[in-house]
């Protein structure tokens, strides 16, 4: 299985989103069950699906990014998923772009993921339409897309839209610099946004002189083959791990 957070042997150490830490979900789902039981976090498990079967498939490095409730990831290096000896680690949602910013559910302040995460966008998207928080990741885009902006040229959603825009490519330049893989890989929510205005004004964001400190030669970006199901797919391949090592 997959969830998001922090995985280290089997518990839950810490799921800021959900207010979990230290829960051991295998010790309580074995005292019902006799089936070996295996779990990862989320964003590993949707890399693992996309470097076996998707769209890091024919790359050696690359980062995964899911951007949905909040921003996970996972890297791959010269062929294999790095994992850290201590916790499932790179939790990119969780680096500071804001010092001192918005209060995250993590408890620290400034997070990736409070600026640029879809929850994020809906959160100021929302409130600016003054229209129900409670939407799906793809209702959002919808009403972003058709409705909103590129239709009836709001020009209050447009700004809030490019704010989001620019902090996500500020992490995504961050991760290019520390990591510099051939492709990065979008999942979550906004993979939905593959092959439509908002994905193209990210990728000039990206691409833009001096975003990045090797520019010359910047790295494929994507959406998701499997979409917001890579996580589900990636959850199945949690005994092949060796296919990523070997």
């Amino acid at each position: 299985m997959h969830l998001p957070g922090t995985i280290s042997d089997g518990v839950i150490v810490k799921a800021g989103n959900l207010g979990i830490r230290k829960f051991d979900l295998i010790g309580e789902l074995k005292k019902y069950f006799s089936n070996p039981i295996y779990i990862r976090n989320d964003a590993k498990c949707a890399a693992m699906a996309e470097k076996i079967y998707g769209a890091m498939r024919d790359y050696s490095d690359g980062v995964f990014l899911t951007l949905g409730t909040g921003i996970g990831g996972a890297v791959i290096m010269d062929g294999k998923l790095l994992e850290p000896k201590r916790y499932s680690g790179f939790e990119f949602g969780h680096m500071t772009i804001n010092k001192g910013g918005r209060l995250c559910s993590c408890g620290k302040r400034g997070c990736f993921e409070t600026y640029a995460s879809i929850k994020a966008l809906k959160i100021k998207i929302t409130e600016t339409l003054n229209i129900d928080c409670d939407i799906s990741g793809q209702y959002l885009r919808e009403v972003i897309l058709k409705r909103e902006v590129f239709e009836e040229k709001n020009e209050k959603v447009i700004k809030e839209l490019d704010l989001f825009l620019d902090y996500l490519s500020v992490g995504i330049c961050n991760l290019i610099d520390i990591f510099e893989p051939e492709i990065i890989v979008l999942g979550g929510s906004f993979a939905y946004y593959k092959g439509n205005p908002i994905f193209d004004m990210l990728l000039k964001k990206v691409y833009k002189p001096k975003a990045t400190f090797n520019e010359g030669n910047p790295p494929k970006i994507v959406t998701a083959k499997f979409a917001n199901d890579a996580g589900i797919i990636g959850a199945t391949l949690i005994n092949d791990l060796n296919r990523l090592y070997n």
